[in-house]
Formats: C-alpha cells, sequence, structure tokens
C-alpha cells in the first residue's frame, strides 16, 4: 500500500516524523476508511511517496477502529529506507502489487544514504 508523506520534503524529515509519533515501537496513521483489503494488508508494508519518489516503508501490524468512526492504520515504528522507485502523488492510498513494490535497501552497500534524485540518476544510467 502506498501513502503519499504530506509535509517532508526528504528521507531524514520522514525519518522523524516516525520517530516523534512513535509510541511504544508503534506508529499510528490515521484514515477514514478501512481498506477493503485490510486483512491481506496485515503483514504486508505502507511504503511512503516524497516528492513523487517511493522513499521508504513500514510494516503493518493490524487496523483498529477508532470510537470516531476512522480506522488507525497500526505499524512498526522502524523505517526502511527503499531503492528509490518513482511515484505519482495521489490521495488516500493505493495498492502495489508485490512484482511493482520497491525493494530494500542494504544499509551495508552504502546506497542507502544517497539521496532519492541522486539514485535515480544513476539508475537510470545503469550504474547501480
Amino acid at each position: 500500500m502506498t501513502r503519499v508523506a504530506v509535509g517532508c520534503s526528504d528521507y531524514p524529515s520522514l525519518e522523524a516524523r516516525i520517530a516523534n509519533y512513535s509510541e511504544a515501537g508503534e506508529i499510528r496513521f490515521t484514515t477514514r476508511f478501512r481498506p477493503k483489503r485490510a486483512d491481506e494488508l496485515i503483514g504486508g508494508k505502507l511504503h511512503f511517496i516524497v516528492k513523487h519518489t517511493l522513499v521508504a516503508r513500514v510494516e503493518i501490524l493490524r487496523f483498529d477502529d477508532r470510537s470516531d468512526g476512522r480506522v488507525d492504520i497500526v505499524c512498526v515504528a522502524t523505517l526502511e529506507r527503499v531503492h528509490p522507485q518513482p511515484k505519482r502523488a495521489h490521495q488516500g492510498w493505493r495498492y502495489l502489487t508485490e512484482a511493482d513494490a520497491p525493494k530494500g535497501i542494504d544499509d551495508a552497500s552504502g546506497i542507502g544514504e544517497l539521496p532519492p534524485e541522486l539514485y535515480r540518476e544513476l539508475a537510470e544510467l545503469s550504474l547501480i
């Protein structure tokens, strides 16, 4: 599933937001409606779009109903970088097939430290 990280200008600002709002190793994202495919999303990933690029993901733990009629998407508060992948911004959420989901970045390689724009340019040149 994808979600736009509104107000985040880059990966570090998204990482800071996740750290700021996490409680007991979990973070909640509120939405108005429960996704129709909620049961199959548990254990899957919620991917974040920053500046028209998928940059990170968190694992979805569960969906909790709130007293005001909204739904909390409860996720692990550990952000995982992914290979930056172009993705248009949208409202609400969109589903990703496993084939379309970006792969995680191995931190030992140092590639995860590259800015998304630079990573995208190097990938287009087939250098990484």
